[in-house]
């Protein structure tokens, strides 16, 4: 049992943005899958959580970019588990190039009963045996962004489509972000120059539902508020 993934991957097109490397959000879907693949080898993956009525469900995620890999550049990926909380847990992410990280994140995970929709304790989730002793590959903490966005007006809109939704019947974690980036303008990201990337899942949010944007420029960066009938759905920052 190895509490440690890692699998070599080839950004290609489809992972690729304008710039003509990894784009953004595709690292969000990159590491979403990885730790699929991984939780399915250890044997607490999706197919097994639904048998016994229960299912992954994301809290937040922090990616930090030293580097971009370039579409055509080959990578390794890396992900472990850590060691886990009550009702929690952490999960670490890198992609590296020639044994130099270009980019390394962490996503909080819980785990929900699909039948009451309440948490359930992550002992018991992991398997005996898994060794949870190594450090995590993001130390620095999520950010804590305040959800008071008053006078911010809409600065963009978007309408939950059927390719946003996936098995657990809501919009994917990784569909979010997709929108949170294509929000900006290929010119707004390139100004930005975008390092860090925290994102804060609040609630769930359906085909059809309609999103609101709102930003605010800040210190720490441009944080986001995404919101759907004045209720926030997710809160990011950019920096």
């Amino acid at each position: 049992m190895n509490e440690l993934y890692q699998t070599p991957y080839i950004v290609l097109p489809g992972a690729s943005d304008a710039s003509g490397r990894l784009g953004l959000h595709s690292a969000f879907s990159v590491f979403m899958d990885l730790a699929t693949v991984h939780a399915d080898l250890l044997g607490f993956g999706y197919r097994d959580l639904v048998k016994r009525g229960l299912f992954w469900l994301t809290v937040k995620t922090k990616v930090h970019f030293e580097e971009r890999p370039r579409m055509g550049d080959e990578v390794m990926l890396r992900t472990w588990p850590e060691a886990p909380g009550k009702v929690r847990c952490n999960r670490s992410y890198e992609i590296l190039r020639d044994g130099v990280t270009l980019v390394r994140g962490k996503t909080e995970w819980a785990v929900i009963n699909t039948a009451t929709q309440e948490l359930v304790p992550i002992d018991g989730i992991y398997p005996e045996g898994l060794a949870l002793d190594r450090p995590t590959a993001c130390a620095e903490p999520f950010a804590r962004i305040r959800d008071n966005f008053d006078g911010a007006a809409p600065y963009a809109e978007y309408r939950v489509r059927s390719i946003d939704i996936d098995v657990g019947g809501h919009m994917n974690n990784a569909a979010y972000v997709r929108e949170l980036i294509a929000s900006f303008s290929n010119s707004e990201l390139k100004a930005m120059g975008v390092r860090d990337i925290d994102v804060i899942f609040r609630k769930p949010c359906y085909e059809g539902d309609v999103l609101s944007f709102c930003r605010r420029d800040t210190e720490d960066g441009i944080d986001v508020r995404v919101s759907k009938d004045g209720e926030t759905v997710l809160l990011a920052r950019l920096a």
